[in-house]
């Protein structure tokens, strides 16, 4: 029976997911680099790390760094050598949990800090994508999360946050760093849908309207949400269904939705 993969310790998602050559006029072959390959470039090449103190970061053998470390510098050459497209995501990684003293540059560590739960207080808390007072229908896209802290039924407090530039799946793990345990939002797609289950947080998508109202209305048990949201992309000019179709996101070459 082969041994498991173990999963590569990754400090935080890539800020830009996604990279084009500047003439998209000849179609090539998309380049995917997986998270943990990117952790070994940001430890390595921008950090400079050794390999030995990369692996030990990653709390992986320092062979496997070494691998994992030659593949994404391959990748990286092939994309600038032949100027195909590069999209950052998946891989085995597990997010750091912000918790490491000694991880000091690490944006979840600072979320962590800023919004742990009080202790011994029964506090339910919201996240909705936010824009202008309004619940953004772009889940993968949303630049702002309003968090809403919910005692008794009642809001106690609210805030706005910025998402740091986290996008699609990336963003399940800014609202489990922000202790959210409900998501309200419009256009989601499955992958989202995936990350968020797996960080156990509630979903009620398929909303429109004011984040406030919104909020209020599922504090209410009145809340109008679709339990079967979803965003699909298909291609240029691709129809979304009623909860995303009015933001006229582009295709998305790596494959994520919204």
């Amino acid at each position: 029976m082969p041994r498991p993969r173990k999963c590569r310790k990754v400090c935080r998602f890539p800020q830009t997911a996604l990279f084009l050559p500047a003439d998209p006029s000849e179609a090539k072959p998309l380049i995917r680099l997986s998270v943990d390959e990117y952790e070994t470039i940001r430890l390595i090449d921008q950090e400079g790390l050794s390999q030995e103190e990369c692996s030990e970061w990653m709390q992986i053998a320092r062979t496997t760094a070494q691998q994992i470390y030659a593949n994404a510098r391959k990748k990286l050459a092939d994309m600038l050598v032949d100027g195909r497209p590069l999209c950052i995501g998946g891989g085995d990684y597990m997010l750091c949990d912000g918790q490491d003293g000694s991880c000091g540059a690490c944006h979840r560590q600072t979320f962590h800090l800023m919004y742990v739960k009080p202790k011994g207080e029964m506090i339910m808390r919201i996240a909705v994508t936010y824009e202008n007072g309004e619940i953004f229908q772009h889940f993968g896209h949303t630049e702002q999360f309003k968090i809403y802290d919910v005692q008794e039924g009642k809001i106690v407090s609210s805030e706005v946050v910025g998402t740091g530039g986290s996008g699609h799946g990336a963003l399940a793990g800014v609202l489990h760093t922000l202790h959210a345990d409900t998501l309200i939002c419009g256009g989601i797609g499955h992958g989202a849908q995936a990350a968020l289950a797996a960080e156990n947080i509630r979903l009620y998508g398929g909303v429109t309207g004011n984040a406030d109202e919104a909020v209020e209305a599922l504090l209410a048990g009145k809340l109008l949400y679709n339990p079967d949201v979803h965003c699909d992309h298909h291609g240029e000019g691709h129809h979304h269904d009623s909860a995303c179709k009015s933001h006229g996101c582009g295709r998305h070459l790596c494959g994520e939705d919204c």
